[in-house]
Formats: C-alpha cells, sequence, structure tokens
C-alpha cells in the first residue's frame, strides 16, 4: 500500500511572512527596486529583469539594521561571502525611489543580482540584495555548522538534521493532533532509517537537478518503487515533499498544517522515516524536501 503526497510551500510560506512583517515598509521597498530595474533607471543602464523576494533575505536585512555587518548577516542566512550586496537609504516613503535612483541605480540594476529583501525601522529602509549563491542553512537552531554533502555534492540530511526532524515528527505524534476534518490519537515513535535517508535525498537531488515536482520520477518510479530498488522490503510507502521552505521547523509545520500531509505523519502504520532536502539548481532555487515513510515487512 502507497500513499504520496506532495505540497508546493513556496508562495504560501512567503506570504505568511510578509503578513508577520512589516509590509508597508516591505512593499514599498521592493516596488522601487521593481520599477528602477524594469526602467533602467529612467534609461540611465541596460533594464534588469524583477528580483524575487525572498523572506530570507528579509531576516538578513533585519540583522544588518541591528548592527550586524552585512557579510555575516548574509552568511547567517546561508549566501556565500560576496554574493550579496546593500543598500541602506533614508527618508519617508515618497522618497525612496528618487533616493535609490540618485545614490544607488548600478547597485539595484546589478544583471547579476536576483533575490531581494527589506527591512524598515522609522525612516530607515535597508536593502539586501543577492546572486543565487546560497547554501541552505542548517536546520538546527542557530547553528552556523553547514549540511553535510553526498558523494555527489548535493545537500542531504545534516547530522543535527536527523534527530531534530525525528524529535519534531514523534512531538506531534506523541500529542496527537487534528488533520483538516480528521482527529488524530498519539501514534508511537518513528526511528530514522538511513536507508530511507538515502531513498529521499536521492528523489530531492533528481527533483532539484531536473527542476520537476513529482512523486514519480522522470523514469516513471514511484515511492515504493525507490524504496524497493534499495532492497528495503516494505509493507507500507509514503511520501511528503515540499518545495520552497528554507527550514525544517517550515517543512514541518507546513506539512502538519496540510491534511493529507499531517495524515502520513500521524499514520500509526508507519514505524519508520528518512528526510532529505536538494537545493533548485535550475529555475527553482529554494529547497526541496522529500519525507519517506515505511514499515518494513515482518
Amino acid at each position: 500500500m502507497t500513499r504520496f503526497l506532495g505540497i508546493q510551500l513556496w508562495s504560501v510560506l512567503s506570504a505568511l511572512a510578509v503578513v508577520a512583517a512589516t509590509p508597508a515598509a516591505r512593499s514599498d521597498g521592493l516596488s522601487a527596486v521593481q520599477v528602477l530595474r524594469e526602467g533602467g533607471c529612467g534609461g540611465v543602464v541596460p533594464a534588469a529583469r524583477p528580483l524575487r523576494h525572498n523572506p530570507v533575505l528579509d531576516q538578513a536585512a533585519e540583522a544588518w539594521a541591528n548592527g550586524q555587518p552585512l557579510a555575516a548577516a548574509a552568511e547567517r542566512t546561508g549566501y556565500r561571502t560576496g554574493s550579496t550586496a546593500g543598500v541602506h537609504v533614508s527618508g519617508p516613503d515618497s522618497s525612496l525611489l528618487d533616493v535609490l535612483r540618485r545614490s544607488e541605480c548600478r547597485t539595484v540594476t546589478n544583471q547579476e543580482l536576483r533575490e531581494i529583501g527589506a527591512y524598515r525601522r522609522g525612516q530607515d529602509t535597508w536593502l539586501v540584495l543577492a546572486s543565487t549563491n546560497w547554501l541552505p542553512p542548517s536546520a538546527s537552531a542557530n547553528t552556523k555548522t553547514p549540511p553535510a554533502t553526498s558523494a555527489q555534492g548535493s545537500w542531504s540530511v545534516a547530522p543535527p538534521l536527523g534527530p531534530r526532524a525525528v524529535l519534531l515528527i514523534n512531538e506531534a505524534r506523541a500529542h496527537g493532533t487534528r488533520c483538516g476534518q480528521k482527529e488524530f490519537a498519539p501514534a508511537p515513535p518513528l526511528t530514522l532509517n538511513g536507508t530511507l535517508v538515502g531513498v529521499a535525498l536521492g528523489h530531492a537531488t533528481d527533483m532539484a537537478q531536473h527542476d520537476y515536482f513529482e512523486h514519480e520520477d522522470l523514469t516513471g518510479h514511484s515511492p515504493a518503487d525507490r524504496v524497493r530498488a534499495v532492497g528495503y522490503h516494505e509493507k507500507l510507502v509514503g511520501e511528503n515533499i515540499a518545495y520552497g521552505p528554507a527550514t525544517l521547523e517550515e517543512v514541518v509545520k507546513g506539512w502538519l498544517d496540510s491534511p493529507g500531509h499531517c495524515e502520513n505523519i500521524m499514520d500509526p502504520r508507519f514505524v519508520e522515516m528518512g528526510i532529505a532536502y536538494a537545493p533548485g539548481q535550475s529555475s527553482r532555487h529554494g529547497l526541496f524536501w522529500v519525507q519517506v515513510f515505511a514499515t518494513p515487512k515482518a
């Protein structure tokens, strides 16, 4: 028996992050930059394509505003040194466009930049712009330790992530929860299985490299097929996938908030799991997450 569920979380979680922060300031700063890029600063420089708003860069902008050096703030959120640019301007909202055009035209229209984040406090606006040299941060709380890599160079589960993932999942299972309209009683804890971690990593990496988001891979194999291919003799297999969340906490919360994914997490029949992620390498640069559940045959 198999149960596979996918969720594309980027747009949903970005919207929530915007609501939780300072919407007016963030919108004005971002809008001004987009106008300048599209118009080439009034025809002074070549036009540039719009930047993608990344809530991770909002965090970097806030840390910079709070006194942390820009490079350190960017690295803390996963961006390599040299891949970001910062702009700090002061003045009312109505003057942002003119101030940026006069003082930061070359920076905000840089063709190599692809993403942007912003933070506003009073009359001051901090903007952080970045290329795509982004590394997924470790999901353990406030750690600067980068995730481990697989032999192919793709990002995999870092040592702190596996135990943390199981802890978060088992906390939900231990307390029971409501998945949509369905109430789930407490369920036995899951254990982390290295074979299932490898299956999850393989599918996450494949989606990231080939820019697709499906349970069935490009060769037509299902999650159950992938589990069997590594010699795991399954009685039951399930899979959750997600695209976009930057941390383990985000992706688990997204799955628990989605009834079908939540049911996989709470299903008492599952006894083992694996989880992994990989950064997109084509048109999508967020993280592709895969969680595999299984119960072996007796």
